[in-house]
């Protein structure tokens, strides 16, 4: 019977995740950022990765704090993110949904990375590793300012104005047809 992981392997393996995760965003954030049509969405994206470049660093600075070999391990969860990321980019949509769009996908990599942080700083804790925790608590507040920033932009314009293009480029939409009792067919569907 093979031996079991103790927390301490399992924050290391967090920890090589993330690394990858965040090299990983380093390479993505530029393009999101030049897809951009928006030049706030531009700067926010611009600005993640100099942070992003920041928590590279300090990741490693983590490593070394707790006498481990900087390393990362594919992070298969930012891959599919990032992934998602791509296919929105190759769509044909106009410039506000595109924005609308390259925020919630920068915002799936923020939810992502704040669950993985907070994982890390609470095992970091539990393991006794004060200096790594506040290092990592660092880390997640900058996700968590990232993620505020991108929904300020999308709530303060973004999401209206790609509302507003649908409005005005698309036909309106006929009203559901009625089912014989009176309810409409969605509401019928879902009382079921």
């Amino acid at each position: 019977m093979a031996e079991s992981k103790s927390l301490q392997q399992a924050f290391i393996d967090e920890l090589r995740d993330a690394y990858d995760g965040e090299k990983q965003m380093v390479k993505a954030l530029p393009k999101m950022a030049k897809t951009a049509a928006s030049p706030e969405l531009r700067e926010a994206f611009s600005t993640h990765l100099e942070e992003t470049k920041g928590q590279v660093a300090r990741l490693e600075e983590v490593f070394a704090a707790i006498g481990e070999k900087v390393r990362g391990k594919h992070c298969d969860g930012i891959a599919g993110i990032i992934e998602e990321g791509k296919s929105i980019m190759e769509e044909d949509f106009d410039d506000a949904t595109m924005d609308a769009c390259l925020i919630a996908a920068g915002q799936r990599a923020e939810h992502y990375e704040m669950a993985a942080y907070g994982t890390l700083v609470a095992w970091a804790r539990a393991l006794g590793q004060d200096d790594a925790a506040e290092l990592l608590e660092e880390t997640l507040n900058e996700e968590k300012a990232a993620d505020e920033k991108l929904s300020a932009l999308a709530e303060n314009g973004i999401n209206q104005e790609a509302a507003s293009g649908d409005q005005t480029e698309e036909e309106p939409v006929s009203p559901r047809k009625a089912s014989p009792k009176g309810r409409s067919v969605k509401k019928r569907a879902a009382s079921r």
